[in-house]
C-alpha cells in the first residue's frame, strides 16, 4: 500500500491510497504536525469483482500548509495513471455526496466527538480537531479559595427556614484548604460553586418576580420528567440525534434504542455525555458504546468497543466483545463483561431447493458465521440499564455487555445521548428517570414531613442518610418506611440526608424545593462524585454533635431499610456509651491493589498489608464522643480523608485507640450489605419498591421478612 497524493480542498485534505488495484480516497482533519490520525471519510474504488474492505490503519502526517493546494508525492504507475483522472473526480463527487447526504440515512449528517478514540475505526465523521490538554488557567488544581469560599460561604438573602438545610455547610469550610487530599476534591467544590451561584440567582429572581411566565408554568417547565422519548426531546443537527436528559439517570434508569445499522459500513456508536464544563472543550463520555459491524484495525470481525473520555484523562481502557481474552472476563452486576455468545461460530443453513423449500444441513451443508447482535439491514432494540455497579446492555432480550462505572463517571453526571453513524432510527425512549413528587398533589404531606429538633432535648440516635441530588424516589420511599417509626415521628430519632450539588441547575432548583418542603435535607457544598462521601461522614458527625446533641450516630444509604426500633433495642441491650463502633464489624480486610478494582487503594493511600477494624456502611453506628472527635480532628488539620468512607471511619477510630481511648467493637451480624434476609436490622439494596414492602410486611405484623 502506497500513498498516491494528498490535495487540500479548503479546509479539507484529501488522500489516495495505492492497493494493489484499488485505489482508497481519504478526507482526513487537518492536524498540527506529527500527530496521528485516523481516515474519517473513507471511499473505495476497486476493479475487483470481491468487495474488500482494505484498513489502511494509522500513520503519522508530515503536514505542510503552504504546499496544502497542490498534488504531492504521484506514485501511480502508468496503467493506473490512464483512468487516474476519471477515478478521482468520481471518488470526489461520490464522497461529497455520502458525506451530506448518506443517501437513504434518515439521520442525515453525523456528528464527531471532538475525542477521537486511538483504536476508532474508519468512520463517517466530521473533520474536527483533538481535544486540547487543558490550560495551566483552567486546571483543576489553581483556583483561589478566597473567590470560593465569597461565593458559596457569603451571607445570603434567605430565611431563617431555607437555612435549615445548611445547618452543616459551613462548618465544612475547612475543605476548601483540604480539597486536594481526595481525587476530584477539588474540581467537586469549584463546581459546587458555579452551581451554587446559580441556584441562589435563580431563587433571587423568583422570590423578586423577575420572570415573564407564572410561576405555575415555570415550576412545570423545570420539573424532572419521568420519561423522554424521540417526540418530544431530540434534537438533529449536523452530528446525529440528541435526546437531552435534564435531571440526568438513576440506578433503574434505562435508555431503549430502535433502529437498522445500515448506510456505507453499518458502523454507528451511542455517547452517554456529562455536562459541558467552563473553560473545556468537550462534555465527559460516561459511556462510548462503539458498534463496527465490519471490525477495526484490531479485527476483522464484528466488535462492539467500550470506553469512556474526559478532558483530564483522555480516553480510558477499551473494552471490546467479543473479548480478545475470554477468560479475563470479570462480572458487572453479577453479569458478564461481554456474553461468551458474542463471536462464537453459528451455524445457519443456507441450501434451498429449486420449489423453494429449505434442505437440511447434512444435504446442503452450513454456512459458519460469528453470533453478533447488530445486523445490517436488521432491525435491532438496545437497551442500555443503569445497574448497581455498571451499565447493562440488552439487545434483543439477550443480555450482551457489562460495562462499570468509572471513577467520577457515575450516571447522575448523564445530561444527553447521542446516537450517530449508518442507524436509522426509529425511536429512542428513556425511562425511570429521576423525579421528584409534586408536593400540591401530596396527600400525606404533613406527615411526611421531618419533626423539628427541639434545643432543650438531646436525640437517643442521629441517622445520616447518603443520598445523591437526583435520588427523588428512594427518599420518597425512606419517608415512606422507616421514617415513620414512632421513635422518629417523636422527636426521639432524627433523620436528615446529606445531598452534594448537581451540575444541573434544574435538578438543583427541584431539590432545593424539596429540602424547603420535607426539612430533612442537609446539602452539602461540593458536587457529588463517590470518592467524595468521607466528606459526608464527616458532616453526619458534625451535624449529631454540634447541631443535633444525639447519644449515637448512624450512618447509612438512601437504598438500605433501618429496622430503627430494632437498633434502639440492640443499642440499649449492649449498654456502651463511650468507644462504640456497632454494625458488621470487619476485622481483617485487605486493600484492593488491582487498578481495575472500584475500591482500588494505592500504596501511596494505605501502605499496610490489612485495615484496621471496620463496620460496613449500609447501617453503623458510633457513640458520641468518637462522633465528637472526628469533628475535632477535621477542624485541626489532623484528620485522615480515605476514599472509602466506612473504612475511614474504621482508621479514625483505630487512631483514638492508639491515643488511649477505649474502643469497643460490637458485632452485628443481621446488618446485611449486600441485599435482604429474614431477621434483618439494616437490609441493603432495596429500591422503592421492596422499601415498601418491607415496610408493608412490618405494619402487617409479618415480622422482618424480606421481599421477592
Amino acid at each position: 500500500m502506497k500513498l498516491c497524493g494528498e490535495f487540500g480542498i479548503g479546509s479539507r485534505v484529501i488522500k489516495l491510497w495505492f492497493v494493489r488495484t484499488e485505489v482508497h480516497v481519504c478526507e482526513l482533519a487537518r492536524l498540527e504536525p506529527g500527530l496521528d490520525f485516523h481516515c474519517t471519510s473513507f471511499l473505495e474504488i476497486h476493479s475487483h469483482e470481491e468487495h474488500k474492505l482494505w484498513d489502511i490503519g494509522s500513520f503519522k502526517l508530515d503536514h505542510k500548509r503552504d504546499q496544502s493546494q497542490e498534488l504531492r508525492r504521484p506514485c501511480l504507475n502508468s496503467r493506473m495513471k490512464k483512468w487516474y483522472g476519471s477515478v478521482l473526480f468520481a471518488s470526489l463527487f461520490m464522497l461529497l455526496v455520502l458525506r451530506y447526504g448518506l443517501l437513504k440515512n434518515p439521520i442525515g449528517e453525523i456528528y464527531s466527538l471532538s475525542p477521537a478514540n486511538a483504536s476508532k475505526p474508519l468512520e463517517w465523521v466530521h473533520p474536527a480537531p483533538q481535544p486540547a490538554v487543558q490550560n495551566p488557567e483552567n486546571s483543576s488544581q489553581v483556583f483561589s479559595t478566597d473567590t470560593i469560599a465569597s461565593s458559596m460561604f457569603a451571607l445570603r438573602n434567605i430565611s431563617n427556614e431555607e437555612q435549615k438545610s445548611l445547618q452543616t455547610w459551613n462548618l465544612l469550610k475547612n475543605l476548601i484548604d483540604q480539597a486536594q487530599v481526595l481525587s476530584n476534591g477539588v474540581e467537586a467544590i469549584k463546581e459546587a460553586g458555579n452551581a451554587w451561584s446559580s441556584l441562589m440567582t435563580s431563587i433571587e429572581e423568583e422570590r423578586l418576580g423577575y420572570t415573564n411566565e407564572s410561576s405555575n408554568r415555570r415550576v412545570k417547565e423545570k420539573q424532572c420528567p419521568h420519561f423522554l422519548n424521540i417526540m418530544n426531546a431530540t434534537e438533529h443537527d449536523n452530528r446525529g440525534y440528541k435526546l437531552w436528559l435534564p435531571c440526568g439517570l438513576t440506578q433503574g434508569s434505562s435508555m431503549t434504542i430502535i433502529g437498522i445499522p445500515d448506510g456505507f459500513l453499518g458502523n454507528f456508536r451511542i455517547d452517554l455525555t456529562g455536562e459541558e464544563l467552563p473553560g473545556e472543550p468537550d462534555p465527559p463520555i460516561i459511556l462510548h458504546y462503539n458498534v463496527r459491524l465490519h471490525g477495526d484495525k484490531i479485527t476483522e470481525d464484528p466488535v462492539i468497543v467500550q470506553n469512556t473520555w474526559t478532558v483530564s484523562h483522555d480516553w480510558g481502557e477499551e473494552e471490546r466483545c467479543p473479548s480478545p481474552s475470554p477468560e479475563k472476563i470479570k462480572k458487572v452486576d453479577e453479569l458478564d463483561q461481554c456474553n461468551k455468545m458474542v463471536g462464537r461460530n453459528d451455524t445457519r443453513v443456507t441450501g434451498m431447493h429449486s420449489d423453494g423449500s429449505r434442505r437440511s444441513s447434512f444435504q446442503e451443508g452450513t454456512k459458519v458465521r460469528r453470533y453478533f447482535p447488530f445486523k445490517q439491514g436488521q432491525l435491532s432494540v438496545a437497551t442500555l440499564r443503569m445497574g448497581t455497579e455498571g451499565i447493562q446492555t440488552i439487545v434483543d432480550g439477550k443480555h450482551i455487555t457489562s460495562f462499570a462505572y468509572r471513577e467520577t463517571l457515575e450516571p447522575w453526571l448523564v445530561s444527553e445521548v447521542r446516537i450517530s453513524g449508518d442507524v436509522k432510527l426509529i425511536s429512542v425512549v428513556a425511562s425511570g428517570l429521576p423525579t421528584s413528587e409534586d408536593s400540591e398533589h401530596a396527600i400525606d404531606l404533613e406527615v411526611l414531613k421531618s419533626a423539628p429538633l427541639s434545643p432543650k432535648r438531646s436525640l437517643d440516635l442521629f441517622i445520616g442518610v447518603f443520598s445523591t441530588a437526583n435520588n427523588f424516589k428512594r427518599r420518597m420511599a425512606v419517608r415512606r418506611t422507616w421514617m415513620q417509626y414512632a421513635a422518629v415521628r417523636a422527636g426521639e430519632v432524627a433523620v436528615r440526608f446529606f445531598v452534594g450539588l448537581h451540575k444541573s441547575q434544574i435538578v438543583n432548583e427541584e431539590l432545593w424545593n424539596e429540602a424547603q418542603t420535607y426539612g430533612d435535607i442537609q446539602l452539602m457544598p461540593f458536587v457529588d462524585y463517590y470518592n467524595l462521601i468521607t466528606w459526608k461522614t464527616l458532616a453526619i458527625c458534625i451535624f449529631g454533635t454540634e447541631v443535633a446533641s444525639a447519644k449515637y450516630v448512624t450512618k447509612t444509604d438512601d437504598d438500605a431499610f433501618v429496622r430503627v426500633d430494632e437498633m434502639l433495642a440492640s443499642l440499649k441491650r449492649i449498654k456502651v456509651s463511650r468507644g462504640l463502633l456497632y454494625g458488621l464489624i470487619n476485622s481483617d480486610s485487605r486493600p484492593h491493589r488491582s487498578t481495575e478494582s472500584k475500591w482500588y487503594i494505592s500504596p501511596e493511600e494505605w501502605s499496610e498489608e490489612t485495615y484496621p477494624p471496620w463496620a460496613h456502611g449500609p447501617g453503623y453506628v458510633v457513640s458520641r464522643d468518637i462522633a465528637e472527635a472526628v469533628y475535632k480532628r477535621y477542624k485541626e488539620g489532623r484528620l485522615k480523608m480515605f476514599k472509602l468512607e466506612d473504612v475511614a471511619m474504621g482508621i479514625w477510630i483505630a487512631e483514638m485507640k492508639r491515643e488511649g481511648l477505649e474502643v469497643k467493637y460490637e458485632m452485628e451480624a443481621r446488618v446485611y450489605n449486600e441485599g435482604c434476609k429474614d431477621g434483618y436490622v439494616v437490609a441493603h439494596y432495596q429500591g422503592p419498591r421492596e422499601m415498601l414492602c418491607l415496610w408493608q410486611k412490618l405494619q402487617e405484623g409479618n415480622g422482618a421478612r424480606c421481599c421477592g
